[in-house]
Order: C-alpha cells, then sequence, then structure tokens
C-alpha cells in the first residue's frame, strides 16, 4: 500500500473486502470479457462464421487481464474500452478479429454495470436482512420496558424501548421492500448497438430481424438475466440508476434517523454502543465514552444521501441518445454509493448486536416526568371519586406549574405528587397507583410481539440463508 497517495476510505477502512473485490478492475474487466465470449457464443448459435477454437481462447483468457498494457493502450488511444479489446486480442490473436463483433462499448461498460448492480443489491439485500433480525431480537427482549418518548424532543407519552426499536426495524423492512422492487426490475441492456437500433447487428445477419432479435435475449440469458431493456439509445435509461442510488439513500436515511436517535439516547445515558476494552472516547477527555459507531454510521449515511443526486441530476440530462458526461461521474457515484451502504450496514448490525441498556437510568428519567403525565389518569380518578371536573383540572393546572418552575428555577425534583397528596381534593385518590409506567405505554408490547410476527418473521423465512451468522468485524 502506497502512502503518498490519495486512498479512498471507503476501501481502506469502512467497506467489506468482499464488496470491494466486486467493484475492482479485475472483477469489471473479467465481466467485460466473459460478455465478449458471451457475444462471440450467441453469434456463433445464430450462424456467424466463429470457431470453436476462437471461443475457447477468449474463454480461457477471461481473467488473464495485463493492465499495464491495457493502460499503455488506453495512453495511446483515448478509448478504455477498445484498450481493453487491443489488451485481450493480443492474448487471443486467432479471435482478435471477432472480439466485440458488432457491438458498442456500452454493450460492456453498461452490461458490466447491471451484473455489478445485481450482486451488489443481493449483497445489501442480506445485510439488510441481518440488521432487520437482530433489532427485532433487541425490540423482544426490552418489548415491555417503558421509557419516556418524546415528541419535539420533548417528553411526551411513554412507550418501550423494543417498541422505539421497532420503528428503526420497520424504516429498514420498508427499505428491503425497495431493494427487492429494484432487483425484480433489474434488466439488461444486451445486444443493442451503437444508438439501441441494432442497425451494426441486423448488418451482420444479412437483414434478419429475427436472428438479432434473438441475439439480444440470448446473450441476456448467457449472463442470468431474463429480461433485457424493451428500448434503449446507446446506454440503458439512467433512470436505472437514479432508482437505484435512491433505493440505497432510503437505507442511508433509516440509518441515519437510528444513528440520531442512539446519539441522543447515549447522551441521556440510557443506552450504549459497543465499545471495546481498550477504546480511547477522546485524546483530551479520558473519561469519555463518544458514540463512534453511530456517528459514522450518520456520516457514512449523509455520504450516500448525497450520491442520489447525482444519479437524478445524470438522468435529467441524457441528451438524445446519450452524452458522455456521465460516464466519469458513475464512475465515483455508483461503486461509492454500494461501498458507503456496505459500510453503513456493517456497523448498523455491529451496533444492534452489542447494544447496552440501562434500566435505572431509563426508570429514574421517565419518574422524573411521568407525574405530569400520570396528571390525566389523576383528574379521572378525582372525578370518579366525586370531585368536580373543572375544579380538579384547575388545581392540576396551578399545582403542575409550580412543580415545573422548581424543577427548571431550583433545579429540584419533580414535587407534584406531593402537592397532589396535600390537596385536600385529592385525598380520595391513591397517587401512588397511577404513577405504575406500564399503565402510559398502551399497546406497545403488544405491537412488538405483532410487529415481529408479521413482518419480521416472513423476512426470516424467506431469507434464512442471510440469517445465523456472526457480523462482519469492523476494520477500524
Amino acid at each position: 500500500m502506497s502512502h503518498d497517495q490519495y486512498q479512498n476510505p471507503l476501501i481502506s477502512r469502512y467497506a467489506s473486502r468482499e464488496l470491494v473485490r466486486l467493484w475492482s478492475p479485475q472483477s469489471i474487466h473479467s465481466t467485460w470479457r466473459r460478455l465478449w465470449v458471451a457475444l462471440a457464443e450467441a453469434e456463433q448459435e445464430l450462424g456467424l462464421p466463429i470457431t470453436n477454437e476462437q471461443i475457447a481462447e477468449l474463454r480461457n483468457a477471461v481473467d488473464q487481464i495485463d493492465f499495464t498494457k491495457a493502460a499503455a493502450y488506453e495512453r495511446e488511444l483515448r478509448h478504455d474500452v477498445m484498450a481493453h479489446v487491443h489488451t485481450y486480442g493480443d492474448c487471443c490473436p486467432s479471435a482478435r478479429g471477432i472480439i466485440h463483433l458488432g457491438a458498442t462499448s456500452c454493450y460492456v461498460t453498461d452490461n458490466t454495470d447491471l451484473i455489478l448492480f445485481r450482486e451488489s443489491l443481493q449483497r445489501i439485500r442480506n445485510r439488510l436482512v441481518s440488521v432487520i433480525d437482530g433489532l427485532a431480537r433487541f425490540a423482544v427482549q426490552y418489548r415491555d420496558l417503558p421509557c419516556l418518548a418524546y415528541t419535539h424532543l420533548q417528553p411526551a407519552q411513554p412507550t418501550t424501548v423494543g417498541k422505539r426499536a421497532t420503528l428503526w426495524c420497520y424504516d429498514l423492512a420498508l427499505d428491503l421492500e425497495e431493494i427487492e422492487t429494484r432487483l425484480e426490475k433489474l434488466r439488461f441492456r444486451g445486444a443493442k448497438g451503437t444508438t439501441g437500433t441494432q442497425a451494426s447487428f441486423l448488418q451482420l445477419f444479412d437483414g434478419d430481424h429475427a436472428r438479432v432479435d434473438a441475439l439480444d435475449k440470448l446473450v441476456a440469458r448467457k449472463m442470468g438475466f431474463d429480461q433485457v431493456f424493451a428500448v434503449t439509445g446507446q446506454t440503458y435509461s439512467r433512470k436505472v440508476d437514479a432508482q437505484i442510488l435512491a433505493a440505497l439513500s432510503g437505507i442511508a436515511q433509516s440509518a441515519h434517523k437510528a444513528g440520531s436517535d442512539l446519539r441522543l439516547l447515549q447522551s441521556f445515558k440510557e443506552i450504549e454502543e459497543p465499545f471495546e476494552d481498550k477504546q480511547i472516547g477522546s485524546s483530551a477527555m479520558a473519561y469519555k465514552r463518544n458514540p463512534m459507531r453511530a456517528e459514522r454510521m450518520c456520516g457514512l449515511s449523509r455520504f450516500v444521501m448525497s450520491l442520489a443526486s447525482s444519479a437524478e441530476q445524470t438522468a435529467a440530462v441524457q441528451w438524445m441518445e446519450r452524452t458522455l458526461d456521465d460516464s466519469a461521474n458513475r464512475r465515483l457515484t455508483l461503486p461509492q454509493a454500494f461501498l458507503g451502504i456496505d459500510a453503513v450496514l456493517i456497523l448498523y448490525r455491529n451496533v444492534a448486536d452489542g447494544l447496552v441498556v440501562y434500566p435505572n437510568t431509563i426508570a429514574r428519567r421517565l419518574a422524573a416526568e411521568l407525574p405530569f403525565m400520570a396528571t390525566e389518569s389523576i383528574l379521572m380518578a378525582g372525578v370518579a371519586a366525586g370531585g368536580d371536573r373543572q375544579d380538579l383540572h384547575e388545581r392540576i393546572r396551578v399545582h403542575s406549574q409550580a412543580a415545573a418552575r422548581q424543577v427548571k428555577e431550583s433545579g429540584e425534583a419533580n414535587d407534584l405528587m406531593l402537592r397532589l397528596a396535600t390537596d385536600q381534593a385529592f385525598q380520595t385518590v391513591n397517587l401512588s397507583d397511577t404513577l405504575d409506567p406500564r399503565k402510559y405505554v398502551g399497546r406497545a408490547p403488544e405491537q412488538v410481539d405483532a410487529f415481529v410476527r408479521d413482518i419480521v418473521d416472513p423476512i426470516r423465512s424467506k431469507y434464512a440463508t442471510a440469517l445465523g451468522g456472526p457480523g462482519e468485524q469492523l476494520r477500524v
């Protein structure tokens, strides 16, 4: 590894080795060659004079790529695809003349991208399933542990720790649906020719439209696709890129939301992410235990979200049958979107598997606010005991504001219940009975059960092979 050149942190620090390899030059250009082999095979099967020996020669050299020679050709030719055509031809002399026959550059570049999309989406889908499973197990474990809920980041009616986790989990389940849709709708560009009209192939097959149409579908099948795009220009519609990056952005949005929640909860000391024995929180403040993993989730998620706009703008400015201003942008945004969300989900799984909950802190923070939240029940109990509803309401209002002033101005404990206990109007009300937090969480525990049964368990069943293994160890 060279230390005097910029290193992409997604490759050197964050993403999995698996996805880094998938988007590597070796993987990409070996796929180009597999596409050239598939094209030659299909053209032979449909009657063009291509020999078995030529195809065997091509097939045997698929992974034997001289990248130094290809780079030299590209400096001379200023064309990446032709550089690799010449490099391939140098190691396959008998097949040189039929490499890339009838094709345009996008035959290899676009079809390769679609192949990498499919494999990457499948890996991302499996990581999503793994995180969903982990969050669901956490939700079940804490299904009935009451905690403060928040609206506007102000204390609101209590929920449970498990119910809150289902909110994070459901966002990912919705993201999974989007990934499934993108995989289901993904098609192959196929053999469409220079502007998508298949004119070059029509010439090769002496005007035989049926064989040209068959070639398109046959190449797709050889590369594992059942469907091709109905029409293309020189490229497949860049709207496909925008849709896929939007789906990845959706995962990033979900992860950022959960990561932000966890950062707040760690500040409250209610829940903490994993923290290793020798981990340092701050170079200056030795006592600190910072939410590094959740913060990194958020930072990487913002990066992935930002890439979606590039795909949208690229789709919008593809003049006529295509322009080349998409190329440099796509070289950056497409792989990095996948590598980025891969890194986010590795972190998310690590966090979900290692969350530490502090029930006593949660109970203490809830108890400080619970008297205010119990006032409606106290009011109803007072009315049931014969009190006047409007009079009791006014007394509760006055006592509540006085207790709130004491908390805010003097830093004292919330003494609302003591004030009510000494008010003659509430003497017949069992105030202590109104402070059981479980009375205020509604159906939160039952909602956790239903969510896991109806949403998570079908996902677990459908993707059983994606479950069971340990989460990937963080590289840094």
